[in-house]
């Protein structure tokens, strides 16, 4: 029976960049999400509608449906005084705030004397992903959880959204 919009959804996953492993819970807390609530990647949640519990599967995320196309313009020079008792280094990520109050997630590509190259794409831009899913649960979601849009095993685990591999790439989250 395929997944239906407002279940809840509880997933164990690995996904990897080519032969990479970026991003896995296997062994670890559940990734628990409301379907069709943008909770997820596009090109998962798709993936994912026609399976059911306990079902196992390998399903491939173009870029256009995971975190994007890359984009060369998406490069900002920050004055280095902004980065004040931070230890830069190429490569490093940083998170900041945005004009909206959300959690940006910048990537130094070059240190500069007066300047900072910082790169806005999220790190998976522009790459396909391949995604190891178990399906481990699917129940009907409370009128509680529909209204709010958070399943009620992520009141209490608010890191319940990725990453036990010590990578914040953002795996199946935004």
């Amino acid at each position: 029976m395929a997944i239906q919009e407002n279940q809840v959804v509880s997933i164990e996953y690995e996904v990897k960049d080519g032969e990479t492993i970026v991003d896995s819970n296997i062994g670890g807390v559940p990734l628990v999400f409301m379907q069709g609530r943008g909770q997820i990647i596009p090109g998962l949640e798709k993936g994912i509608a026609s399976m059911s519990v306990g079902e196992k599967a390998d399903i491939t995320v173009k870029s256009e449906d995971a975190y994007g196309e890359y984009n060369d313009e998406a490069m900002q020079e920050v004055p280095v005084e902004q980065f004040a008792g931070i230890e830069l280094s190429k490569g490093m990520n940083l998170y900041g705030q945005g004009e909206d109050g959300s959690t940006v997630q910048v990537i130094v590509k070059e240190i500069k004397d007066d300047t900072v190259v910082v790169d806005f794409n999220h790190p998976l831009a522009g790459k396909d992903l391949m995604f190891s899913v178990k399906i481990n649960s699917i129940r009907d979601a409370s009128a509680d959880e529909i209204a709010s849009g958070i399943a009620a095993e992520n009141l209490s685990n608010e890191s319940s959204c990725c990453s036990t591999t010590g990578n914040d790439s953002g795996c199946g989250c935004h």
